[in-house]
């Protein structure tokens, strides 16, 4: 039996990022388990970032995402595309969360986050959901 992967949403970058509840799951994961971080969680986390802070640490939470211990998906291939655009037809998430959850089913990985819209992919895409936000 192979060892489970685990793939972070931009919403567990962040609560790893912003200490969070969650943080200590998040930073297990990453010492213990095979963890895959897709291009589009490190652009979400760093247009958020520029969003609301400033460029520099923008700069400096994208230099610590290529630091961390993950594998990093640059490229989607045709049958992701279309699982992303079936999971966006179907279901009220955005594009981002779609095509992350099929990054997620492609790589055989459980899906980490903290957004309630993920949770309606729940029966096709494996999840570990992080305490939300009170």
């Amino acid at each position: 039996m192979s060892k489970a992967k685990f793939l972070l949403d931009t919403s567990a970058v962040l609560t790893f990022l912003e200490d969070e509840a969650g943080a200590e799951r998040v930073e297990e994961l990453l010492r213990n388990e095979e963890v895959i971080l897709p291009f589009l969680v490190l652009l979400e986390t760093f247009y958020i970032t520029l969003q609301e802070q400033t460029e520099d640490v923008a700069e400096k939470r994208y230099a610590l995402l290529k630091q961390l211990p993950a594998a990093f998906l640059w490229q989607m291939d045709e049958p992701m595309l279309h699982t992303a655009a079936r999971y966006k037809a179907r279901f009220s998430i955005s594009l981002a969360d779609a095509i992350i959850a099929a990054f997620a089913v492609s790589q055989e990985a459980i899906l980490v986050h903290k957004d309630p819209e993920l949770e309606s992919l729940s029966e096709m895409v494996p999840q570990e959901v992080l305490p939300y936000k009170t």
